[in-house]
């Protein structure tokens, strides 16, 4: 009764039970099983798994083969499989308003240009909704007569006209997905374009920087070069002077 109650209050279905046999000792059984049966197509429910596992413990009493995998052949032949109690199918088409069980009035065949006969409904909706005013504006029927109005005529096809539409409009779902998956992938495109050109300006704009830089460093470079550059000729001697030849000269000055 709480699982119950708990699947109640829980917006999700809870797993089957046995998802909880899916231990990894009951899997190596299932492989030691399968080994010791030695053939590959042997259906494991029949066998006597307990009298195969008698030298390994906790051989659950229930049968191993549960635990197989589904077989995908199976699932692919049938075109459908089952999970939850809800049948799902392998390739998953839109159902037309035909199968429905509607008054399908378009072609049923996507490759058909279809416009022509949307067209037709779309004017069929607009003379239907005059008629249905006109319907509307008429007289009261007698109440002796027992004729379908003429109001809910035109309103029963002016329904089944819309849900032409509708279906209509449904079925080119994947046409729209498809062509605003398109312009999504090219304006991602054209956006990393962008930014690959910016980032590529930004570079230019470093190099040039850089370039500016090491000009102004070799100018410096070579400005200290003549600066710290020894002289030659009488300049040398001059400089190579020492402290005692610059006093006696000086008093030999008069």
């Amino acid at each position: 009764m709480d699982e119950e109650e708990t699947d109640l209050r829980n917006p999700f279905p809870s797993p089957p039970s046995h998802y909880n046999n899916y231990t990894l000792h009951n899997l190596k059984l299932l492989a030691l099983l399968k080994e010791r049966v030695g053939d590959q197509n042997a259906d494991l429910a029949i066998v006597d798994q307990h009298d195969l596992l008698s030298d390994q413990t906790n051989v659950p009493t229930w049968s191993l083969s549960q635990l197989e995998k589904p077989r995908v052949d199976w699932v692919l032949e049938d075109g459908h499989y089952s999970v939850f109690g809800d049948t799902w199918h392998v390739k998953e088409t839109i159902p037309s308003l035909a199968e429905f069980g509607g008054h399908q009035l378009y072609p049923p065949d996507p490759s058909t240009d279809r416009r022509p006969a949307l067209l037709a409904i779309l004017r069929s909706i607009l003379v239907t909704y005059s008629n249905l005013t006109d319907a509307i504006l008429a007289p009261p029927p007698t109440p002796s007569s027992s004729a379908q109005p003429e109001w809910q005529r035109q309103l029963e096809w002016i329904t089944i006209l819309a849900q032409n539409l509708m279906a209509a409009a449904n079925d080119l779902r994947p046409v729209q997905a498809r062509g605003n998956l398109e312009l999504m992938m090219q304006r991602q495109l054209e956006l990393r374009r962008e930014e690959t050109k910016n980032i590529h300006s930004q570079c230019d704009v470093i190099e040039a920087r850089l370039l500016e830089l090491r000009s102004s460093a070799q100018e410096m470079a070579g400005s200290d070069q003549k600066f710290d550059a020894k002289p030659s000729g009488s300049q040398t001697s001059t400089i190579n002077v020492s402290l005692e030849d610059m006093l006696r000269w000086a008093e030999e000055v008069p």
